[in-house]
């Protein structure tokens, strides 16, 4: 679907040069129901997909994290992992996508049905025979399943193709402001190796605490601020995992001041962030990118490993500002959540 999303998208901007974004929804056919559903919707920008090489297969999955309110039916599970089964969007807060859902005509023969090419495609692969299993056209794929089997040659950015400067590294209490098209949508990936551990997102106020328990993001909570945060899930790549987020700061509502960006072990292994080797957090937007290197304390089972905060420029002007940290507790996740306002009971 990534794929398609991405194709779609690029051939939209190609032939109406003059457009800055696109508004996209995928829908189709439920394979329990065989009704028709949305599955995906949101806005992307014409600079955030031009912005991206789009050179390997994996790289279809971020369009998830370059637009604008994206709603997807492909999320992850508990355990981050990605889910084997699509389910509908739920479109009542969207009147225009339930008012094209509902006058939709689903008839294969009527010549005016614009959907009418779905059934045509979905109906192309029925079993021969009426005792032949039916294949499930809507069973998501691993990338291992068609990634191509040798690499593919790095090939020269096209004419006119932004080209991302190489990251900057922070050093602990670091700080910058963050660029504006940071606001538009920002990338976090946490790598590491040795142990597992989770990403979590607090959203606070000046005092770094959160207003209510829905403001925190975790493996049990993958989103807060109607999906403005979000974790995307934790992936296996090469000796390292990576667990990722997507942040959407101008969708971010005004009282939450600050976002508090950390890390938590394990709790089952009874390890230390000591366990930890390679550990690097990197944050991206459109044009820049970041990383920092946060310390492997073994004293440690939890870690602000960076902030994100609201800020005034010398002009006056609303900014968000990054700052590294790399400031641990010692009693884990219950300890870091506590410190943030949450009622751990």
């Amino acid at each position: 679907m990534g794929s398609n999303v991405v194709a779609t998208l690029k051939e939209g901007f190609a032939v109406a040069p003059g457009i800055t974004a696109i508004d996209l929804a995928v829908i189709t056919r439920m394979p329990d129901t065989q009704r028709l559903r949305f599955v995906a919707y949101g806005r992307w920008a014409r600079q955030a997909i031009e912005s991206v090489p789009w050179r390997q297969p994996e790289d279809a999955l971020r369009f998830l994290d370059i637009g604008q309110d994206i709603a997807c039916a492909v999320g992850v599970t508990a355990s981050g992992n990605l889910a084997s089964t699509i389910k509908p969007l739920d479109t009542s807060r969207l009147p225009g996508l339930q008012s094209l859902l509902d006058h939709a005509q689903d008839d294969a023969a009527s010549v005016d049905a614009t959907l009418a090419g779905l059934d045509s495609d979905l109906l192309a692969n029925a079993p021969a025979t009426r005792d032949a299993p039916v294949p499930d056209h809507y069973r998501i794929h691993t990338f291992a399943e068609w990634r191509p089997q040798t690499p593919s040659a790095a090939q020269p950015p096209a004419m006119g193709q932004p080209v991302l400067a190489a990251a900057r590294a922070l050093m602990p209490w670091q700080n910058l402001t963050l660029p504006d098209e940071a606001w538009e949508g920002l990338t976090v990936a946490f790598s590491f190796a040795g142990a597992d551990a989770d990403l979590t997102l607090f959203l606070t106020d000046t005092q770094s605490r959160v207003c209510s328990d829905e403001d925190f993001v975790f493996y049990n909570q993958l989103s807060a601020a109607q999906a403005a945060a979000r974790l995307l899930g934790k992936q296996n790549d090469g000796t390292q995992s990576v667990e990722r987020a997507a942040i959407h700061l101008a969708a971010l509502p005004e009282h939450v001041q600050r976002m508090t960006i950390a890390i938590n072990m394990d709790v089952d292994t009874g390890l230390t962030c000591g366990s930890l080797t390679h550990a690097e957090l990197s944050m991206a937007c459109a044009t820049t990118s970041w990383t920092f290197q946060p310390p492997a304390d073994p004293a440690i089972r939890a870690m602000v490993v960076a902030e994100l905060y609201r800020h005034r420029s010398a002009e006056g002007r609303p900014v968000w500002k990054l700052r590294a940290v790399g400031q641990g507790w010692a009693d884990g996740l219950d300890g870091l959540a506590r410190a943030h306002g949450v009622d751990v009971g």
